[in-house]
């Protein structure tokens, strides 16, 4: 199942780095092939998944820059958020994504600063309302991720009965 996942995260990192406009929304499916591999076969697994995936990502994809939200961000995101929903408060839980979040946008502006401000003209936008739109859509892919997640769960792990192919 792993090396399934790993061929799968492939796919749709190889199709986030060609396809304008829904680059998020394929890390995204293609993180959840690891979140698929943290159920089924717990953290290391998820682990394993992430790691060949980025090092056959780096090798198979062209654009290596597109490359950049998966390995630092969406890759890992679901070990990162078994742990994470291990805190019994709701609210802590939340509070350590958004901690998460700012800090990821935080690094992530100051290396695009460093790197590649002096070629490319950024908007004249506020830092902190970049970061703030940017901890918004991390807590709107995390809602999703564990929508997804538990539809995963609800239709391949329940009884044998509820694994219809179609409703």
């Amino acid at each position: 199942m792993g090396g399934i996942c790993t061929a799968l995260a492939v796919i749709f990192m190889f199709g986030a780095s060609f396809v304008p406009g829904i680059e998020l929304t394929l890390f995204l499916i293609s993180s959840l092939f690891t979140a698929i591999m943290v159920i089924e076969a717990g953290v290391a697994g998820g682990l394993s998944v992430f790691a060949a995936a980025s090092l056959l990502g780096l090798i198979l994809v062209p654009n290596k820059l597109a490359l950049i939200p998966y390995i630092f961000c969406f890759g890992y995101y679901a070990v990162l958020k078994f742990y994470i929903e291990k805190i019994k408060s709701g609210v802590l839980q939340i509070l350590v994504k958004v901690i998460y979040a700012a800090a990821l946008m935080c690094i992530g502006f100051l290396l695009f600063q460093s790197v590649l401000a002096s070629s490319v003209h950024t908007p004249d936008w506020p830092v902190a309302g970049l970061i703030f739109a940017g901890i918004v859509m991390m807590i709107l892919y995390d809602y999703v991720m564990t929508f997804l997640i538990n539809w995963y769960i609800r239709r391949f792990k329940g009884s044998p009965e509820n694994l219809k192919l179609i409703d």
